[in-house]
């Protein structure tokens, strides 16, 4: 696969009609795509179990709300740290810290700003550098040409990621705040109803 058709680093989100009730009203994240299938996770579904309860070292670090979320329906029992370092190189500020790829120890761009965590960093390393993170118990996983697939059938729109999706401090309102960005006939599908049968 190109670098020009990969769609690592934007969002999947749900059109209203589809039918997984895994993905329902899903933004997800895609963090790899190329020909061996694609990895993501879900942006908007926080978990009650807070980041204190399962990895206490991160729990300062993450931002509103401080929960666990739900990044798919594939081995729940792992996590993913997802983090933005700001600056316009993403840099750490302190050259002692970062790594030959250039960012700071422990974290790996994904797109931009955003990049994975390694959760074995010791946290005081990475956090002079985070702007935001949000841990994830799963993730969302398709094999070679499923996705496409998907895409084909029309049950994702692909749209541009922006830094600030990882942090939503209202992660139940993104679905709807990103569809209303768009410059497009997506921002119309925002107002679509939770249930179309109230109508």
């Amino acid at each position: 696969m190109t670098e020009v058709s990969s769609l690592t680093g934007r969002l999947l989100v749900a059109a209203p009609a589809l039918a997984d009730p895994n993905f329902d009203r899903a933004v997800v994240l895609l963090l790899d795509h190329d020909e061996e299938g694609s990895l993501g996770v879900i942006l908007n579904r926080p978990t009650p179990v807070g980041v204190g309860e399962v990895l206490m070292p991160w729990a300062g670090l993450t931002g509103e709300p401080g929960v666990v979320f739900q990044g798919g329906p594939v081995s729940l029992d792992s996590a993913l740290g997802v983090a933005v370092v700001p600056g316009d190189d993403g840099l750490c500020a302190d050259p002692a810290r970062r790594t030959g790829g250039g960012g700071p120890v422990g974290w790996r761009r994904v797109h931009g700003a955003i990049g994975l965590v390694d959760l074995e960093t010791p946290p005081e390393l990475l956090a002079p550098a985070l702007g935001s993170l949000r841990i994830f118990a799963g993730y969302a996983g398709w094999g070679p040409g499923q996705l496409e697939g998907e895409l084909g059938d029309g049950a994702w729109y692909v749209v541009e990621s922006e830094p600030g999706d990882v942090s939503s401090p209202h992660p139940e309102r993104l679905w709807r705040a990103v569809l209303r960005r768009q410059r497009s006939e997506l921002a119309m599908i925002a107002t679509y109803p939770d249930d179309p049968s109230l109508n």
